[in-house]
């Protein structure tokens, strides 16, 4: 048990900028971080779910409202996997030859298409995080926020432990060691209780909503790992960004 609730605390550490108590770095427990990443997960969406309802009860402008929902996730995880999806875009939207798409992706500079794709994204999500709160209390659509962050990292923790790692990711690699089938399974069932939770909470329209982050991010990585060859950190970031956006999107429209 205490080997677990490390590997957990090394996952919250790893994956959000939320203060947890300060554990040391146990190797031993390095298999565990990707399984307990979609339980990080469950935490940004319970921060995230609740910080709505205290704000809708406290009366914030809808606009005002839509900006802080729409930041939040990006907040409590330190911009992270923001800064993944920037990377790729600057080296995929490049259009150079592979190997200099790779050069590009590991640029600790920020390229002109990362900007342009980040804006874009921040647009998109503002707009759809907007029509969601408009109507927040007639369709109850905030509940699927307590959701959203689990199937996105149940999807990003089973690509990176089943896809090919990129040879120059270190990250991918280092993480997969000692992985066992049991920690594939484990992210599999987590995000089916997720999908079945979505599915209690917003009935036909939350299963909508998982389908829309399913597409999104099945095409996302799946146009990232060709580009590349494989699946890394800032890619995994990529395809997770993607997928939120798209639950976002999904909200909005249903």
């Amino acid at each position: 048990m205490k080997r677990f609730f490390k590997g957990f605390i090394m996952s919250m550490g790893m994956f959000c900028a939320i203060p947890i108590p300060y554990k040391t770095w146990d190797e031993r427990c390095a298999d565990l971080v990707i399984p307990f990443f979609p339980i990080v997960g469950l935490l940004i969406g319970a921060l995230w779910y609740g910080a709505a309802q205290i704000l809708l009860l406290a009366g914030l402008s809808n606009v005002m409202l839509a900006a802080f929902l729409m930041l939040f996730p990006y907040i409590t995880t330190g911009f992270l996997h923001i800064d993944g999806f920037m990377d790729a875009n600057d080296a995929i939207l490049s259009r150079r030859p592979a190997e200099e798409r790779l050069r590009i992706l590991k640029d600790p500079h920020t390229g002109a298409f990362a900007v342009v794709s980040v804006l874009v994204l921040f647009v998109i999500c503002f707009a759809c995080t907007y029509e969601i709160v408009t109507d927040a209390f007639g369709t109850g659509k905030l509940r699927f926020f307590l959701c959203i962050p689990v199937i996105s990292r149940s999807l990003v923790g089973s690509a990176l432990l089943s896809l090919r790692v990129m040879p120059q990711s270190s990250y991918g690699s280092y993480f997969r060691e000692n992985t066992k089938t049991v920690h594939k399974i484990s992210l599999v069932l987590i995000g089916i209780i997720a999908v079945v939770a979505a599915f209690l909470l917003l009935g036909a329209k939350g299963l909508i909503a998982v389908a829309a982050m399913a597409v999104g991010f099945s095409l996302s990585m799946l146009y990232a790992y060709r580009q590349f060859g494989g699946v890394s950190g800032d890619l995994s970031g990529y395809a997770l960004t993607v997928s939120e956006a798209c639950a976002l999107a999904a909200l909005a429209l249903i």
